[in-house]
C-alpha cells in the first residue's frame, strides 16, 4: 500500500485463501510483521483481508480486514483508491479515512482530521475526495447494519480456512 504520491505505506506478505461473490480473500496468520516507514507492527491474531470484487469504482474503493478472536478490532477497513492486482502483488492508494468497528460493536470513522490535512498538502484531486468520501459513508453504513461481509459469519468462515 501507498499513500498519495507513491509515498511508501504499509506491506506484508499474505496467502492467498480464495475468491467469493465478495471478492478476493487474503490469509495473514497471527505473528506476520506489517511494516511501513518509521513503523512495524506485529499481527497479534490470524486476520483476513478482502479485496473487493470486480464492478464500479465506489464499490471497490476500500480494503476490509477482519481480525479473529480476540483481536483489537473485529473490522478494519481502509478506504482507497480501487485495489489492483500486479501479478501477486497487491496495490492500492491509502486514502487516510478508516472505519472500524471494536470487539463491542461500536463503529467509527478514524484518521478524518488526516484526510482533511492531506486534501490540502498532498493535493488530493476533487474527484478522489468525493470518492474517498462517499465510499467511507457506503462502508461505515454497511458495518453498522451487519451486512455481508460485514456480518461476522462471513469473515469466520475465511478465519477458519486460514
Amino acid at each position: 500500500m501507498t499513500k498519495w504520491g507513491a509515498r511508501p505505506h504499509w506491506t506484508f506478505e499474505a496467502v492467498v485463501l480464495g475468491s467469493d461473490a465478495h471478492g478476493d480473500w487474503l490469509g495473514v496468520p497471527a505473528g506476520t510483521v506489517l511494516e511501513r516507514p518509521g513503523a512495524s507492527y506485529v499481527a497479534p491474531t490470524d486476520q483476513v483481508v478482502l479485496v473487493p470484487a470486480a464492478g464500479p469504482d465506489l464499490g471497490r474503493a476500500w480494503l476490509a480486514t477482519f481480525h479473529g478472536e480476540g483481536g483489537p478490532l473485529a473490522v478494519y477497513v481502509d478506504v482507497t483508491a480501487p485495489p489492483t492486482w500486479d501479478g501477486d502483488t497487491l496495490r492500492a492508494v491509502d486514502l487516510d479515512l478508516d472505519v472500524l468497528r471494536g470487539p463491542t460493536g461500536r463503529t467509527w470513522v478514524d484518521d478524518e482530521d488526516e484526510f482533511a490535512e492531506h486534501r490540502v498538502t498532498l493535493d488530493y484531486p476533487a474527484e478522489v475526495c468525493a470518492l474517498a468520501t462517499a465510499s467511507c459513508d457506503r462502508v461505515r453504513a454497511l458495518v453498522e447494519a451487519g451486512r455481508a461481509p460485514y456480518d461476522g459469519a462471513t469473515a469466520r468462515g475465511w478465519l477458519a480456512r486460514l
